[in-house]
């Protein structure tokens, strides 16, 4: 049986954990996206190095687990002499391993621009970078918009990562819940149906702006 007085007793907890996994997770989504474009346009570029550095970047975040690019800034970083706290360093991890996915969603988005804008643009003497920022980026990121809601979502859900690191998330404070209660089940169904809260509204806005987005063409 789920014991109610386990929210009602700790609810300030849930509460802050739900405010702390929003915020972590706002902070990474605008953090993955600015560096995801940047890296898409580094694996799209006339410049040799910078595709090799973008595609670097992004095999080696997509292929080792999120739960180790935490463990790179939360443990590693300390060697070097810099010192972050659990929940930057979750941010940070969360951000790190998002923008790889994001980077190659941008990168099919500009892709599937047709090539004939890019001429266009740089015959009217626009630059690579001016037609970039100014012509394909705005088409592209239209397309890729609900891959990237997706990966939002998905963010969400990772946020809870933070835990392992103390990052004072939803899943931080349902483990001193279920610390303090023993009761096991009933903490933890607590935190999945925040999870729920925060993860349903955001399904559902990502399938209607993919609707919409493909009935304006």
């Amino acid at each position: 049986m789920i014991d109610f007085d386990i929210l009602t007793n700790y609810s300030d907890l849930y509460l802050e954990g739900i405010v702390q996994t929003i915020y972590a997770s706002v902070l990474a989504l605008a953090g993955s996206f600015v560096l995801g474009v940047l890296i898409a346009i580094m694996r799209i570029t006339p410049v040799r190095m910078l595709n090799v550095l973008g595609a670097a970047y992004v095999e080696f975040f997509r292929n080792i687990p999120l739960l180790l690019v935490v463990y790179l800034f939360f443990l590693g970083l300390p060697a070097l002499g810099i010192v972050l706290d659990g929940f930057v360093s979750g941010t940070l991890g969360l951000m790190i391993y998002t923008s790889s996915y994001i980077a190659e969603a941008v990168r099919a988005g500009i892709q599937a621009v047709p090539k004939g804008q890019t001429e266009a643009a740089r015959s009217s003497g626009l630059s690579y970078g001016q037609t970039m920022r100014a012509v394909i980026l705005p088409q592209a990121i239209k397309i890729v918009i609900p891959p990237i809601s997706n990966q939002f979502l998905n963010l969400v859900k990772n946020s809870s990562i933070l835990s392992v690191v103390s990052g004072f998330d939803l899943m931080y404070f349902g483990d001193i819940v279920n610390s303090e209660t023993y009761d096991t089940v009933s903490s933890y169904a607590f935190v999945a149906v925040f999870y729920l809260i925060l993860t349903i509204p955001l399904s559902f806005a990502s399938r209607t702006l993919e609707r919409r987005l493909l009935r304006s063409g």
